[in-house]
């Protein structure tokens, strides 16, 4: 159950580049024509066998489905098809270029060194993904996000771009504000059993999580309004390569919340050395902060962009002939009207 960073770090041998749109980007395509990931010649072996192995103790991997979100997209589909058919799509021509932004930043992944966390485990962890972490782990996901420097290949940024360049045209819009941060900011500490450093990873890593599950609603969402009977009629050919390019990076994205979630679930079950010389099970330190952050992306995070989204969506009907007849038309395709209504 042990891998090299080689390992970790190695392709396939494609058939195909993955191109379109311009854009020359990583992984390809097989002799098939079906898309394969980058660096997931070994990768996902390890991830299953690593998983096949704490399932086989008898434990579970945490829930990271999209339901633990409890909140739908908003727009929904049916208000983002009527927005889209009113010609006000800069919402979501904002929303993918903000997508390839941040996820250019998460090329910083690749330069995470993290402790040994053998030095706080009693177990032995070399078998696991937990003792995997400065094997290329991270590396990949970086690389995935934000590229490999030693590759002139795109990464998910530009694939983002790509599929907002066959949608909209690359200049459609002016590049709108980016958030500084889509993490939970650490104002304290979360986790004082243990020394300062591996809390930090944790964090990370759990952040890194949860954005990643809300990035799969996005996927389902983005690939379904593309591909909707009503929306981008007039360029119906390039919005199904868009929905295309937008899945690509979905099964991209799966190994991400696969080992991310593997660790942290290896973590809990884990008997960890407290700072004060005694010993309690990971699930006592990561349980109560994951409930904390999970709270903080599926609640918080998602009422201020409702109050933005709520904010912006007023101002385009207040511009447009007969905006408040709009607006009722709007509400009444909410899937919760207590929650998302324009007033």
């Amino acid at each position: 159950m042990r891998y090299t960073k080689e390992e970790i770090l190695s392709e396939h041998n494609y058939a195909k580049p993955n191109s379109m749109a311009g854009y020359e980007l990583h992984g390809g395509l097989g002799a098939e024509g079906n898309y394969i990931s980058p660096r997931t010649f070994k990768r996902w072996e390890a991830v299953n066998t690593w998983t096949k192995n704490l399932e086989n103790q008898g434990h579970e991997l945490l829930d990271c489905s999209v339901e633990i979100l409890k909140h739908d997209n908003f727009p929904n589909l049916k208000q983002a098809e009527m927005l889209l058919n009113l010609g006000e799509g800069k919402f979501f021509w904002d929303s993918l270029t903000i997508t390839g932004i941040i996820e250019a930043r998460g090329r910083a992944l690749a330069e995470v060194i993290a402790p040994d966390f053998q030095d706080i485990i009693e177990e032995d962890i070399s078998g696991t993904c937990l003792g995997h972490m400065n094997e290329g782990l991270f590396v990949a996901h970086g690389y995935d996000e934000g590229g490999d420097p030693e590759s002139k290949l795109g990464a998910h940024d530009q694939m983002w771009f790509a599929a907002r360049d066959l949608l909209f045209g690359k200049n459609a819009f002016p590049i709108p504000e980016v958030p500084e941060s889509i993490g939970r900011p650490a104002d304290e500490r979360d986790m004082p059993q243990i020394p300062l450093e591996y809390e930090g990873i944790l964090q990370l890593i759990t952040n890194v999580l949860m954005i990643e599950i809300r990035a799969e609603s996005f996927f389902s969402f983005s690939m379904e309004l593309a591909k909707a009977k009503q929306t981008f009629l007039d360029n119906k050919d390039e919005a199904i390569k868009a929905a295309e390019m937008i899945a690509r990076i979905r099964q991209d994205e799966a190994i991400h919340v696969a080992y991310l979630n593997l660790m942290v679930s290896e973590f809990r079950t884990l008997t960890i050395k407290t700072v004060d010389g005694k010993t309690i099970k990971g699930k006592e330190i990561i349980d109560p902060f994951w409930e904390k952050i999970v709270r903080w992306h599926g609640e918080e995070v998602h009422k201020e962009s409702v109050d933005l989204r709520t904010k912006d969506f007023k101002a385009i009907f207040n511009r447009i002939e007969d905006g408040e007849s709009l607006i009722k038309d709007f509400n009444r395709l909410s899937s919760d009207p207590a929650l998302y209504a324009i007033s």
